[in-house]
């Protein structure tokens, strides 16, 4: 559903979020996540994780051509 590159973007917002809230149960480094996104159809999903987890992320290359960001 989403590109590496609007994943990776993702992942970093929401950890700016999450430690933006300055919550005292959270690590200081990295926090670890798993966002299950679902889109308009059946078929349509995406599993976003912190960066951190995914090291070397498959590439689907039509997420990849649909991406709207350079």
């Amino acid at each position: 559903m989403f590109s590496v590159k609007e994943k990776r973007m993702i992942a970093d917002a929401i950890q700016d979020l999450l430690h933006a809230t300055k919550h005292p149960e959270l690590p200081g480094g990295e926090i670890e996540f798993t966002l299950q996104v679902l889109g308009a159809e059946p078929w349509s999903w995406a599993t976003i994780r912190n960066n951190g987890a995914v090291p070397v992320p498959s590439v689907n290359s039509w997420n990849e051509q649909q991406s709207q960001i350079d």
